[in-house]
C-alpha cells in the first residue's frame, strides 16, 4: 500500500504544536508493516537545511503552479525522517513560505495553502507515484480531495486513491472570502448556502476536506463525539453528523522511542524510574542555558505549547501577576498569538532569575524542557488530544 501522509508541519523539520509530532512519528511505524510512506510539508525559511540534510531535487525541475491567476515557481527538496527511510517531500516557494513563521494573518493566507495543495498533486504527479491513500491534516489541507477529484480528474494516476482526512483541533477551519474560489480556480456551482464549499457565508477548507474525503478521523475517541455536540463542535458539527458513520477516532500516541529518557538522544544525561539522578543534571543543564540560575528548593515549571487562548493562556495573562509571586520558577517553549509572545517577553525581562521563554520551534529545548522540568503546566479550555501530557507522564518524575 502507498500512503501520502500530506500536512502542514513534521518534527523535527518544522513545529508548533502535536500535529507534527504525529506526522513525524506516525510514518516510522508504518513503514514496518510494508506501507511505503511518503511526507509532503512546505519548505518553511526556518527550517534548518543543513542539520537535516535537505537535498535540492534538480531532477524534478521547476514546477509551474498557478494560484490567483499568476504562474508561481516551486521547487523541491527532500530528506528523510530521523532514523527512518521515509521520504519527506520540501514543497519550496519562498514567495509563500519565507516568513519567519508557519501561519500567519497575511491576506493571502488562503494562497500560501492552496499553492501547497496543489504543489503536492503536482510533485506526485511527477514523481508518478500511485498512492492509494492521501492522508490530509487539518484545514491547510482540506482542498486536496476537491482538487484531485476535479481539477485533476483528467488524470487516471489518482483512479484509485482514497482520502482520509484528519481533524486534529475542529477550531481552526480555514475560511476565507469568496475570492478564495477565484484564487483557487474552484467550481462555482460548489458554493451555495450549506453547499460543499461554504460555511457562514465563507469558503471554508475544512468542510471541503469533511465533504470530499471518505473517510474522517480525529485524535481521541472522546474527541470524536465532542465534535459532534454543539458545545465542541465549533459550528461544524452539522456537518459532521451526516458523516458520522465516517469518523472515526484513533487516539494519538506518543513516539516512545524518540522521548524515552533512558535512551533520549538530546538529552545529556540520561535517567530511569529507578535511578533519577540524571533528572537533576538535566535540569541544570537546561538552567544554564536560561537567565535563571539553579535553585534546588524551587521547583522549576515547564510549558510547551502554541501559545494561543484555545490552550488556556488567557487565563495564564489574566493571573500572570498572582503565578510570578509564586516560589517557583518558569520556562517557556512556544510561539503563537502575539499578545502571549510579548507577555512571556516581557516576563523573561522584568523577571530573569525567575522565568525565561524562548519564542519558536526548538526540538532539542523541547526535550531539555521536558526531562529538566519538576512539573508540567498545560492550560486548556479543550483539548482534542494533547500529546504532552503523555511525554510528560514519562519524562516529569
Amino acid at each position: 500500500m502507498n500512503v501520502a501522509i500530506v500536512a502542514s508541519e513534521c518534527a523535527p523539520f518544522a513545529k508548533t504544536g502535536g500535529l507534527a509530532d504525529v506526522v513525524g512519528a506516525l510514518p516510522k511505524y508504518l513503514a514496518p508493516l510494508g506501507i511505503t510512506v511518503k511526507v509532503f510539508i512546505p519548505k518553511y525559511d526556518l527550517i534548518d537545511e543543513k542539520k537535516h540534510g535537505l537535498r535540492f531535487m534538480e531532477e524534478v525541475g521547476p514546477m509551474n503552479v498557478r494560484v490567483a491567476g499568476i504562474s508561481r515557481s516551486v521547487y523541491l527538496h527532500t530528506s528523510k525522517i530521523p532514523e527512518s527511510d521515509v521520504p519527506v517531500y520540501f514543497i519550496d516557494c519562498r514567495e509563500y513560505f519565507f516568513r519567519g513563521k508557519i501561519y500567519t494573518d497575511d491576506r493571502d493566507e488562503d494562497e500560501r495553502w492552496i499553492l501547497f495543495n496543489k504543489a503536492v498533486i503536482e510533485t506526485i504527479q511527477r514523481l508518478q507515484w500511485k498512492p492509494d491513500v492521501i492522508h490530509c491534516n487539518d484545514w491547510q489541507t482540506g482542498l486536496m480531495p476537491l482538487l484531485v477529484k476535479d481539477n485533476y480528474i483528467w488524470d487516471r494516476l489518482f483512479d484509485h486513491t482514497s482520502f482520509l482526512y484528519s481533524i486534529h483541533n475542529i477550531g481552526y477551519q480555514g475560511r476565507f472570502s469568496q475570492v478564495t474560489l477565484t484564487k483557487g480556480e474552484l467550481r462555482r456551482d460548489l458554493y451555495y448556502p450549506n453547499g460543499p464549499l461554504e460555511f457562514e457565508n465563507t469558503v471554508c477548507m475544512m468542510k471541503a476536506g469533511i465533504v470530499f474525503s471518505e473517510v474522517i478521523n480525529t485524535v481521541s475517541e472522546t474527541y470524536a463525539g465532542e465534535i459532534l455536540t454543539d458545545e465542541y463542535g465549533a459550528g461544524m458539527q452539522h456537518i459532521l453528523r451526516t458523516r458520522e458513520h465516517d469518523l472515526h477516532g484513533v487516539l494519538n500516541g506518543i513516539d516512545t522511542e524518540e522521548w524515552n529518557p533512558e535512551t533520549d538522544t538530546y538529552l545529556p544525561f540520561h535517567y530511569s524510574k529507578n535511578d533519577l539522578s540524571g533528572k537533576l543534571q538535566n535540569k541544570k543543564f537546561l538552567l544554564e542555558k536560561t537567565t535563571i540560575p539553579f535553585d534546588g528548593d524551587k521547583p522549576l515549571i515547564g510549558i510547551i505549547s502554541r501559545l494561543v487562548s484555545q490552550k488556556g493562556f488567557d487565563l495564564i495573562y489574566n493571573a500572570i501577576q498572582e503565578l510570578m509571586s509564586f516560589d517557583a520558577q518558569w520556562v517557556i517553549l512556544g510561539s503563537g498569538e502575539e499578545k502571549y509572545e510579548r507577555l512571556f517577553k516581557a516576563m523573561s525581562r522584568t523577571l530573569p532569575k525567575k522565568c525565561w521563554a524562548y519564542i519558536g520551534f526548538n526540538n532539542e529545548l523541547a526535550h531539555l524542557i521536558e526531562a529538566g522540568a519538576d512539573m508540567f503546566v498545560m492550560p486548556s479550555h479543550y483539548e482534542p488530544c494533547g500529546l504532552n501530557q503523555g511525554v510528560a507522564r514519562i519524562s516529569v518524575a
